[in-house]
């Protein structure tokens, strides 16, 4: 893996994953590309990770902790790739997923996205992809979708291979720690976003996953991503080319603002939580989701808001941790007999 002739930079950034980080290393050199660059940085680690890191041999660097977005910054200067995959060090590239990446990687390209297969600590598999495959091949006008809404269908960070000058937009942006925010966020307007519907990667879902995937929902960390969320939202405003530029997005009236204030309202029986129905549901029927997932949405809003705190929690539990979510699951929260 050279890195003179490489379209592709997998950038892998560890903090504190000593047990995860050589599969993930292991995953990439596995793929026998030697149009593909392996760059490893160690944000600081405090555990063993340095020293599992330096007997796989790679290229490596370690530098003071100062966050992801930070040591993905750093691994970026290294690489004059004109692609770039952020590979999180508890995650895996699938065998033969750059067979399948690589030669899709077009100039035109702003970001290519695939499924994840989700995994837990040992390996086993969880259920089903992130995104699943039927979302993920949702088409349409994605800048669009983000002016409308503020978001789109997107996998978690290592499911996502970006254009270089779209990942310049991270340099600029302090108010963020995570590396998957404004670059995912501006793609469309940089070029086209090209959705692969095959899960090539693995994605570990365990109590320290930095997106929260797989911990009980938690108020404070609701209101953070509505802060981070205005934070991206001007950052897109002002950083998108002109050409494609959007009108000021207002980021009170986008789908992902409205709903995490229904979800904090209806947690903390606010009484403004069946104000705020008529609205978010009026955003939900005027996006382009499915007659399926419009009901499904509406559904879920409108008996947060009248369940009982206890059921309403359970309910969003189910809809934001993968992993709970079954028939079942649905079926004892809704007859109260939910753990």
């Amino acid at each position: 893996m050279i890195g003179s002739t490489s379209r592709l930079a997998v950038i892998v950034n560890c903090y504190n994953y000593a047990d995860y980080v050589e599969r993930a290393i292991r995953s990439v050199l596995a793929q026998g590309r030697d149009d593909c660059e392996l760059i490893v940085v160690d944000d600081g680690s405090t555990d063993s990770s340095w020293e599992v890191i330096g007997r796989t041999g790679v290229t490596a660097y370690r530098i003071e902790n100062g966050g992801q977005r930070r040591a993905c910054v750093f691994g970026l200067d290294r690489t004059t790739a004109p692609f770039v995959l952020f590979l999180d060090a508890d995650d895996e590239l699938a065998p033969g997923a750059l067979d399948t990446i690589i030669p899709r990687l077009e100039p035109s390209i702003a970001k290519l996205q695939f499924c994840l297969s989700r995994i837990d600590g040992d390996g086993n598999k969880l259920g089903s992809a992130v995104p699943e495959p039927d979302q993920i091949r949702v088409t349409g006008d994605l800048s669009e979708r983000v002016r409308r809404t503020g978001v789109y269908i997107s996998p978690p960070t290592s499911g996502n291979v970006f254009r270089r000058d779209l990942c310049e937009l991270l340099r600029d942006a302090d108010y963020d720690d995570a590396v998957d925010g404004i670059i995912v966020l501006a793609a469309p307007f940089f070029g086209e976003v090209v959705s692969l519907p095959k899960e090539l990667g693995l994605y570990r879902v365990h109590d320290r996953n930095i997106s929260g995937v797989g911990r009980a929902i938690d108020t404070g960390r609701i209101e953070q991503h509505m802060q981070r969320f205005k934070s991206l939202i001007a950052h897109l405003n002002r950083a998108v080319p002109a050409g494609s530029r959007p009108p000021q997005l207002d980021v009170e009236r986008t789908f992902f603002y409205l709903e995490k204030r229904s979800i904090l309202a209806s947690i903390d029986r606010r009484m403004d939580r069946f104000r705020q129905l008529p609205n978010l549901i009026k955003v939900i029927s005027a996006d382009d989701f499915s007659p399926k997932r419009k009901l499904a949405l509406s559904l879920f809003h409108i008996l947060i808001a009248f369940l009982p705190v206890g059921m309403s929690r359970r309910l969003i539990e189910i809809r934001y941790r993968p992993e709970r979510r079954s028939a079942s699951a649905l079926a004892r929260t809704l007859i109260g007999t939910g753990n």
